[in-house]
């Protein structure tokens, strides 16, 4: 299921309200519900709600959806070009006919290589 991180603080509030009235108060469903919604007020109010916007946009998100691949070849050789070309930056992912590889130093020498790192489409069966 996806998540809005854009949510309506108003609208929140609204249904915890509406499952609270299902709980005694004193309970421990009540006072964890009480607490989650004082901390949606207290964010908001400090005016931080956008920070805990994207906290709760990249909490959600699974890792393999935030994996960003900077550039897709054909070839090895296209890919050597680039790189070559100076376009290619340190901790860059790319494709090379469907697999992943970093862009990493080389050991020796300066300059940047590509290490063959998997990307999650590569894992999944």
């Amino acid at each position: 299921m996806a998540y809005n991180s854009n949510f309506d603080v108003d609208a929140v509030m609204g249904v915890l309200g509406t499952i609270g009235e299902r709980f005694q108060d004193g309970t421990h469903e009540d006072e964890a519900l009480r607490i989650a919604a004082v901390a949606l007020l207290y964010v908001r109010e400090k005016g931080t709600l956008d920070d805990y916007r994207e906290y709760f946009r990249k909490f959600f998100i699974p890792a393999s959806e935030s994996i960003v691949v900077a550039q897709s070849f054909s070839t090895m050789e296209e890919a050597e070009a680039w790189l070559a070309q100076g376009l290619g930056q340190e901790g860059h992912l790319v494709r090379v006919a469907g697999k992943g590889f970093r862009v990493i130093p080389r050991r020796k020498g300066g300059g940047l290589v590509f290490l063959r790192t998997p990307l999650p489409e590569e894992m999944e069966p």
